[in-house]
């Protein structure tokens, strides 16, 4: 016991406890470290792949694009039309028309790469093109042909030939323009199956062991193209509806992106272990900097420690007349390192009192000054509302009806704003109608003659209680992103009914603007379940906040925003809430 007392010092407390100390604080920003690097490196792997499917999808579309305008020519070609027409008249054309017509449509093949051939069949099947006695529903199967049939003229992109499956097919029905696009046949390609080749497209370009592998699958699920070295189940991969795959032993995360002109399917498959790339050199960065500086700040915890040895009396006679109100600094000058270094804290702290009995009398003074600015503060939205007033009688004095309405409206909106702001929580359906109407006006001044709006509600819905400010914003987002963005003048229009539910009321705000594809639709709809406030912009903002509101007050007992868009047909955004809650009106 004496032995271990005799360890019992004060430097070795300090030693001990900054040790201990540091060991938590080097571990808690290893972990943080740690994890926050590895989320952030998993992220952008991921960010990788997705940039890489929509690149590789965008060049595939370039490609399908190009056989379509060069199809498009062809079956608009004005010979090939002219002897359509005459087939479709009873008149059979003769084989010198045809070789004729041969020539004129290897001509188009030349503006392209990888055609194997050019086919034209007349409406009953029969092939001008090439010059044989084929018929179309020998060479595809029937289904093949009534797609084409259904699309009216637009390429069909049908898939391996089945005749050659070293060749793809794609199918159109061909229209005379000159009579009301009346149906006369078809025209097939046969283009050869490498020229949807993917290597070199993204991961390929890296050379040597490549990451990501690619496949293509046309609508039936058949594999075009497989850029992969892997031995993969093909039978089963078009059907997987899965994140991840695991082949030769190997996790691959999976991403899909389907083209809109073809149907195809294009699938990346990339190593999971690219996701966790320099994970493992991040960990043993980590292990080193913590080691070295626990190195560094061991042999600093020793030297600080080793200062501190003896009590120092002088120290302690001043500080003890500190309890009499005399903060004095230490005038000891001894000639030893610790008591200077104590007695330099000592006057550290004594000089560090006084500044801060300093800073709390300027604060002191500070916060006085606070408060009468706080009390100006109060005075001035009324006398702004004043001000308002004022000009609307001047304005009304003049005959300026107009404008006298304009600042009438506007002072009843900002005292609607800022009067009752702090006090009043929850307001009626009426105060909010009045509200917008006061908006609309306002608006309506600014955009002249772009915008026409309208209120519709009946008055027994004008006393239910709602939280303030709910419906302005959604007026405002139909302004702004629907009739502003408009070329044309627009429609607004506000509607309060009563919900199919039982007991709920339905508020709508619609408009006439350009409306909203089904892509940025749900980007929308993922930003406000989500509450990311990224590429949302204002519009993002205004409708993530009364959707946060709806949920904070409401809970499960009101549905969040639904929101209905087509391009070119408008926008409408609702929401339902019950006519009797127990938040009620704050008097």
């Amino acid at each position: 016991m004496n032995k271990l007392h005799g360890w019992n010092t004060l430097r070795n407390q300090i030693f001990i406890g900054f040790m201990l100390v540091m060991v938590i604080v080097l571990t808690a920003i290893g972990v943080f470290t740690y994890n926050q690097v590895s989320v952030l490196l998993r992220a952008s792997a991921e960010r990788h792949i997705k940039q890489t499917a929509v690149q590789t999808t965008g060049k595939l579309d370039a490609l399908f694009q190009q056989i379509d305008s060069l199809m498009m020519q062809v079956s608009t070609n004005s010979l090939v039309q002219k002897k359509l027409a005459q087939e479709m008249d009873g008149q059979m054309v003769s084989f010198t028309e045809r070789q004729l017509l041969q020539e004129e449509v290897r001509s188009y093949e030349a503006y392209a790469t990888g055609i194997r051939s050019l086919e034209l069949y007349t409406s009953d099947y029969r092939r001008l093109l090439p010059l044989d006695d084929v018929q179309l529903n020998d060479r595809v199967t029937k289904p093949w042909i009534q797609l084409a049939d259904k699309e009216k003229g637009r390429l069909v992109w049908l898939g391996l030939d089945p005749l050659d499956p070293n060749t793809v097919i794609a199918i159109r029905s061909v229209r005379l323009i000159d009579r009301s696009y009346m149906h006369a046949g078809y025209l097939m390609l046969r283009i050869d199956r490498n020229y949807f080749e993917l290597t070199g497209t993204a991961a390929g370009d890296t050379g040597g062991d490549s990451r990501e592998m690619m496949l293509l699958f046309d609508g039936a699920g058949q594999e075009i193209i497989a850029d992969s070295p892997l031995s993969l189940n093909k039978d089963i991969l078009p059907d997987m509806d899965r994140d991840s795959v695991t082949m030769d032993g190997e996790t691959f995360i999976e991403v899909r992106h389907q083209s809109e002109l073809s149907g195809w399917t294009l699938v990346i498959l990339t190593p999971a272990r690219y996701t966790t790339e320099g994970i493992s050199v991040l960990r043993t960065a980590i292990f080193v900097s913590i080691a070295v500086g626990g190195f560094l700040f061991l042999i600093c915890s020793f030297i600080l420690s080793t200062m501190i040895t003896r009590p120092i009396l002088n120290l302690i006679r001043t500080m003890r007349g500190a309890r009499f109100g005399t903060l004095q600094r230490n005038p000891d000058k001894s000639s030893t390192m610790e008591l200077m270094e104590l007695n330099h804290t000592y006057n550290q702290m004594v000089d560090s009192m006084n500044e801060m009995i300093q800073v709390v009398y300027q604060k002191e003074i500070i916060q006085s000054r606070t408060e009468l600015k706080a009390l100006q503060a109060q005075i001035n939205p009324h006398f702004l509302f004043n001000t308002l007033e004022a000009f609307f009688w001047a304005l009304d004095e003049k005959g300026e009806d107009e404008l006298a309405d304009n600042v009438l409206a506007m002072s009843g909106l900002f005292r609607y704003v800022i009067n009752r702001s702090d006090d009043v929580e929850w307001v009626t359906i009426g105060d909010e109608v009045d509200h917008a109407e006061l908006y609309f006006k306002i608006m309506e001044m600014r955009l002249i003659d772009r915008l026409e709006w309208k209120i519709d509600i009946e008055e027994a819905f004008r006393h239910i209680p709602i939280p303030k400010l709910m419906i302005q914003p959604l007026v405002e987002n139909a302004i702004m992103h629907g009739v502003e963005k408009s070329n044309e003048p627009g429609t607004v229009v506000l509607s309060i009914q009563a919900s199919d539910r039982e007991g709920y009321t339905r508020v709508t705000v619609s408009d006439s603007g350009p409306g909203m594809g089904e892509d940025k639709l749900n980007e929308l709809y993922h930003t406000l379940q989500t509450d990311e406030m990224q590429h949302s912009g204002k519009q993002g903002i205004g409708l993530i906040n009364v959707e946060r509101r709806l949920r904070l007050y409401y809970d499960s007992k009101a549905s969040g925003l639904t929101i209905e868009s087509q391009l070119g047909q408008g926008t409408s955004i609702m929401f339902e809430i019950p006519n009797e809650f127990q938040g009620g009106l704050n008097t």
